[in-house]
């Protein structure tokens, strides 16, 4: 198993960057265990709000802008590739016009992160979404996904988590897909388990 400390740190690449929740999981995952530490080498982001919001919690971080338009001879190597690709057309609350590949969609940017991946051969890559791209309506398009990872050497693991369930006062069902390199060493995975919930939202409400 690869250690991940400061003289080999965890070189990790957020694409859909947002404000930068999986840098953030990540820097609460040193607290608890301080020997593990992890690098950003870059992040993929183009709304502005989002890119401030970023920038205030993680100065000093590149952003590669466009992820269409990214030249990943020009990005450096990452172990981790996280990708909370655009969920607008696959959501209930949005029209639902799915992510294939050449619809023209927000949601079919995900496509988009093949390059990054044949590219640079990540040993991980982490896929959030909402729960819809798991749906009848849009299992095709996830199931796709997953096969041509499968193509390129990734092991998946995928599933449904819910925020409450896992310490946050919020009923925010995400599926999740992790990915991992098979090198030869038949890698696994295992999602957390649930824990009752104990904050309520006026806890953490200012």
């Amino acid at each position: 198993m690869i250690k991940y400390t400061k003289d080999n740190p965890l070189r990790v690449f957020e694409a859909f960057a947002g404000y930068g929740s999986q840098a953030l999981a990540l820097d609460k995952l040193h607290e608890v265990y301080p020997d593990f530490c992890f690098t950003s080498v870059g992040i993929s982001e183009i709304e502005q709000t989002a890119i401030e919001a970023y920038d205030a919690l993680h100065p000093g971080v590149l952003n590669y802008g466009d992820i269409s338009k990214i030249d990943w001879s020009q990005v450096p190597d990452f172990d981790l590739f996280t990708m909370s690709s655009p969920c607008q057309d696959f959501s209930h609350a949005g029209l639902q016009k799915g992510g294939e590949e050449g619809s023209g969609t927000r949601s079919s940017l995900l496509w988009e992160c093949r390059r990054a991946i044949l590219a640079k051969k990540p040993k991980y890559i982490m896929l959030e979404n909402v729960a819809a791209l798991v749906s009848k309506k849009f299992i095709r398009c996830f199931n796709k996904w997953q096969g041509e990872l499968a193509s390129y050497g990734y092991r998946n693991f995928a599933q449904l988590m819910n925020a409450k369930h896992y310490g946050t006062p919020q009923n925010r069902n995400r599926i999740f897909l992790i990915s991992i390199r098979d090198d030869g060493d038949n890698p696994s995975f295992h999602f957390p388990a649930p824990f009752p919930l104990k904050k309520k939202l006026q806890d953490v409400l200012e």
